[in-house]
């Protein structure tokens, strides 16, 4: 069976360096967090906070967006927390931006732009002078204001599609795949989301949709209305669609974004049932679960990156407990099995 390792995303909430101790605790081996300014606290301001929370666990924002920040505003906040952990417990990935850039009413950027972003971010962080937006730009940081140039760390690309695989071939050290697995990497993480239901639970319970019903959301709702032809004959996508209805023109993306991956809002909860959730394999006993590995290991995913909502700490135990058992299935080899969070440090 290919090894995989589980990991966390946040979805970045004042609580979060919090959420990532607990992580720690529990046996994940990395906390990543979300870099979207219109829905979560500022990124790097939770993620110096849980450096001070945290000794083992990899930090690592994901992913950062070109257009929120100057290069060496970015590149100075790496090297920041690289000197505060070291180089070794912090992993970055850098994409075009589509949730944080939907979420201002803007489409995602241009590869082109991503290239020569993460081109960039690399070689300020390995101590060279650029060029950039016009200007000759280097890191000045003297000793006990960043971590030491060259500042050696893991540099991840988040794409899925053809042009955004050929830029983390040749600039990451791995793909950020997202939801959508990424074959032909040695890194490949790959998030995932929901909840793990007990024995004889109900899907449709509070917990469950809590636990569930953000992401359902956003995968059967908000981002089929903004792309979906509005003549389908989808029924429930009509209706769904319907209930945005009366939002102001140009104003759509902050009607649908709201709660974005943290709970459904009032015009989606009446549409994420426990049939949805279900359907969408969101809310999964643990033998659920275990199928879902596999079928990520088997198309070339090596991490698991499980975003919790409503009840973070139990979500998060939730999980690790179903990925420990997880490995101990028989045919597995315990802890270097799939997936594998036991003996990690």
């Amino acid at each position: 069976m290919t090894a995989l390792t589980v990991s966390c995303a946040f979805a970045t909430s004042l609580d979060s360096h919090r959420h990532a101790a607990v992580a720690e605790a529990l046996g994940y081996r990395r906390a990543y967090f979300y870099d979207s300014p219109a829905l979560y606290p500022d990124v790097w301001g939770q993620l110096y906070r849980a450096a001070d929370r945290t000794e083992r666990i990899v930090l690592g924002p994901a992913v950062l967006v070109p257009s929120n920040r100057h290069l060496m505003t970015n590149a100075a906040a790496i090297a920041g927390l690289a000197g505060i952990v070291g180089s070794e417990r912090v992993s970055v990935a850098v994409g075009s931006g589509r949730t944080a850039r939907l979420g201002v009413g803007r489409r995602p950027l241009r590869w082109a732009e991503v290239r020569e972003y993460v081109a960039g971010l690399r070689a300020l962080l390995r101590g060279e002078t650029i060029d950039w937006d016009g200007a000759r730009i280097a890191m000045m940081h003297g000793d006990g204001y960043a971590a030491v140039r060259p500042v050696d760390l893991e540099v991840l690309v988040a794409a899925a599609g053809p042009k955004g695989v050929a830029v983390a071939r040749e600039l990451g050290d791995g793909v950020f795949g997202g939801a959508t697995p990424v074959p032909g990497f040695a890194r490949s993480p790959s998030l995932a989301w929901g909840t793990v239901l007990a024995e004889g639970e109900s899907p449709d319970s509070e917990r469950v949709l809590a636990g569930a019903g953000a992401a359902a959301a956003v995968f059967a709702g908000h981002y089929p209305i903004g792309s979906a032809d509005p003549t389908s004959d989808d029924t429930e996508l009509t209706r769904w669609r319907r209930a945005y209805a009366d939002v102001p023109a140009g104003e759509q993306h902050i009607a649908l974004h709201t709660g974005h991956l943290c709970f459904a809002n009032d015009r989606d909860r009446p549409f994420v049932t426990g049939e949805l959730v279900s359907r969408l394999e969101l809310a999964l006993d643990e033998r659920g679960w275990w199928d879902k590995l596999d079928r990520l290991a088997a198309a070339g995913v090596t991490e698991v990156v499980f975003q919790p909502a409503g009840d973070i700490p139990d979500e998060l135990t939730r999980f690790a407990r179903m990925a420990e058992r997880a490995a101990d299935r028989p045919g597995t080899s315990g802890p270097s099995s799939c997936p594998q969070l036991s003996n990690l440090y």
